[in-house]
């Protein structure tokens, strides 16, 4: 289980440069791991998105007796024939947890329905508290017309459920609400030739109301094609489709395509903060009907580029070369958009980052037909209400639409989520301006994207000119970082210092070396400034507080915690601000800026390294023995180079230096001759 810290702090971004590999579309994943549990045959799926709305779904199947394997990005699963084995009994409910996820319980309940007319049995399905706000009562009453017996265990009308196996009414038709979420009508088709096959007749299906987010309809009959089932409309008034008698059946192998919602962040960071910014998995050729976000966010000035798997956004006025940057362009961004008028319900969940893009329009943005918004994880019309002005903004809202007016600027604030992903990742946007923001219990992302904040601060971190120095233990790069930054005018990063500073921090705030979450929101709050080899944190000098031997010890303690290590990395990331960085650490160019404009790796002997160590001992008056400190630095390169998480070695395309027979002035000057020589070559001009 992955931790998170309480809070992420994100001050003002620069912009957004780069390219995302989206994660697979949770939508898309939860389909088609229904479907193989329903289908005759094996299915191999791969790209399926790793989140919390996918696991309670595989979770669920795997306790209804779903033989699933996963490797290597593969998920292989036995298909059960549309009966599933293990479905509890009255006096024994097999008793199911869904968490937050709408998709799952919406879609699993019509095929226990199903299932469960041949078998019989007893489950009981529940979920989080907000869960169990989420209203239901359309679908069971459209399951109830069939012979369906589900209870309330609560609230009429809401999760939680007791389902019982009983035998159903054939039917020819069945109705469902399309106004309240399109996920009715999706479970309803997936179940469908499940039940056209058990009664030996075609099944329609109405829809009663509005059809509300129709492109996830879209979604399902293609899937479901996938496997063998082809969905007909055959009225638009009402609009009713029709499921032949058919096996579902395994296509053998599918792949799930990038996730087009979570897509929505990256091209609204694009054209917000210049970019251009490229994602990759969902494209021109995409099921998905939120690509359509794209086309919203051309309307508000961004320029698009699309490819078949691809689309690319960037602010459409902005200069073609990504590096070309000013310290005034911050200033420029805050209404550089245009404000847009847009019926929003092909793409009800992207047009949320619409909201948080009318922050930087020069007029109101108005987002309509968005009802479905009030039954999502959480009431998102009052919430992005509440967070925009929170910000600054004037709101308006009613029952299906909301207008945001832009402030003047964007005022600090802390946004609260909800417990509501969509909310942490669309006003996480919101930092690209002046102000700094805070965003509260960002763990609400692992529902869809777990690795979210990383890969946003991987974007801004490539807005900012950085420079990345690595090497051994004793090789001189902090003192050759600092003088660089200073020869160059950029801001030093001694990353090496941070895990020393944080064990610091965690003595001085009597926080145990066991507690990972508490260390790392202790991580995101600190204070911290480096001012050349000088080391600030919450304004006191701690330069030489954190090379005492015991900070040293702690440090190693708390490195272990993947917690504390992503929340550093997010700390050192900030640090990229403009005019630009130099940052030295041994995985500054490996995993911190893989991107980085240019990457050093600085090195010497061990023996070289050893005596310029000796050197400093005797210097500051104390003993020390020459061959003990070239076989201890021998013996910390192998346990540094062969370590699992982030080994000691030249980034790729990395200038490897050897500072063995050089001065210090010597290296200082060949690495800034390389940053000129890299830079005119990048950018054509010399910075």
């Amino acid at each position: 289980m992955m931790i998170y810290p309480e809070s992420i702090a994100l001050t003002p971004r620069r912009g957004a440069v780069g390219h995302v590999i989206l994660p697979g579309s949770k939508s898309i994943s939860n389909r088609m791991l229904l479907l193989s549990a329903l289908a005759q045959g094996t299915t191999r799926l791969r790209n399926v998105l790793a989140s919390d709305d996918t696991e309670v779904m595989i979770n669920a199947l795997k306790a209804l007796g779903i033989s699933m394997t996963e490797s290597n990005n593969e998920i292989v699963v036995e298909g059960a024939a549309g009966v599933f084995k293990s479905t509890g009994s009255l006096a024994q409910p097999l008793k199911l947890f869904v968490g937050n996820s709408g998709l799952t319980i919406r879609t699993l309940l019509p095929a226990l329905v199903v299932s469960m007319a041949k078998t019989g049995g007893c489950v009981e399905i529940s979920g989080v508290p907000r869960m169990h706000e989420r209203p239901i009562e359309d679908l069971v009453q459209g399951l109830a017309a069939i012979g369906a017996k589900i209870e309330y265990l609560g609230v009429a009308g809401f999760p939680p459920l007791r389902v019982h196996g009983v035998p159903l009414s054939p039917q020819s038709l069945i109705r469902v609400r399309g106004d309240t979420s399109s996920q009715y009508l999706t479970g309803l088709m997936q179940a469908g030739p499940l039940l056209a096959q058990q009664w030996g007749q075609p099944l329609q299906l109405e829809v009663q109301g509005t059809l509300i987010s129709r492109p996830y309809i879209e979604i399902t009959r293609a899937v479901l094609n996938r496997f063998g089932i082809r969905v007909d409309q055959t009225s638009d008034q009402p609009i009713r489709y029709e499921i032949a008698p058919a096996a579902i059946t395994s296509p053998g192998a599918l792949t799930v395509e990038g996730d087009a919602s979570s897509a929505s962040y990256f091209l609204a960071a694009g054209a917000i903060g210049h970019g251009p910014v490229r994602v990759i998995g969902a494209g021109r050729d995409s099921v998905q009907g939120d690509i359509r976000f794209a086309d919203a966010l051309e309307k508000m000035g961004a320029r698009i580029t699309w490819g078949p798997d691809w689309i690319e956004s960037s602010w459409a006025d902005a200069a073609d070369t990504p590096h070309a940057m000013d310290q005034d362009f911050v200033h420029q961004m805050s209404h550089h958009l245009r404000g847009i008028d847009l019926d929003c319900n092909a793409i009800p969940d992207a047009a949320m980052t619409l909201a948080v893009c009318g922050l930087y329009a020069n007029g109101p943005t108005t987002l309509r037909n968005i009802g479905s918004w009030r039954v999502k994880e959480t009431d998102r019309i009052a919430a992005v209400a509440a967070e925009c002005a929170r910000l600054g903004a004037r709101v308006e809202s009613g029952d299906d639409w909301i207008r945001i007016h832009p402030p003047a600027e964007l005022q600090p604030a802390t946004i609260q989520t909800y417990d509501d992903h969509r909310m942490a990742m669309s006003f996480s946007l919101a930092c690209f301006g002046n102000a700094a923001i805070r965003i509260h219990e960002p763990g609400c992302v692992a529902k869809t994207f777990p690795d979210y904040f990383e890969v946003l601060s991987g974007l801004c971190a490539q807005a900012v000119p950085v420079l990345a120095i690595d090497g051994p233990t004793a090789s001189g790069k902090g003192t050759i970082a600092s003088l660089v930054a200073l020869e160059l005018g950029f801001g030093y990063l001694d990353s090496g210092a941070l895990y020393r500073i944080a064990a610091l921090a965690a003595q001085q705030n009597d926080i145990s070396d066991q507690d990972e979450q508490a260390l790392a929101s202790m991580a995101t709050e600190m204070d911290i400034e480096f001012l050349g080899q000088t080391i600030l944190l919450d304004g006191v000098n701690i330069s030489q507080a954190i090379r005492e031997e015991a900070m040293g010890v702690l440090a190693s303690k708390i490195a272990v915690h993947p917690a504390l290590r992503r929340a550093l990395m997010l700390r050192q990331r900030d640090f990229a601000r403009l005019p630009g960085l130099v940052a030295d650490g041994r995985d500054m160019g490996t995993v911190v800026f893989p991107d980085a404009r240019l990457k050093v790796f600085l090195t010497a002997t061990a023996r070289a390294r050893a005596e310029r160590r000796y050197k400093q001992l005797i210097d500051k008056g104390f003993s020390a023995n020459l061959d003990s400190l070239s076989a201890d630095l021998e013996a910390r390169d192998a346990r540094d180079a062969s370590r699992a998480i982030a080994p000691l070695k030249p980034a790729s395309g990395a200038v490897v230096i050897d500072s063995t027979s050089l001065s210090i002035d010597e290296v200082v000057q060949a690495v800034v001759n390389a940053w000129h020589e890299v830079s005119v070559r990048q950018t054509g001009r010399l910075t």
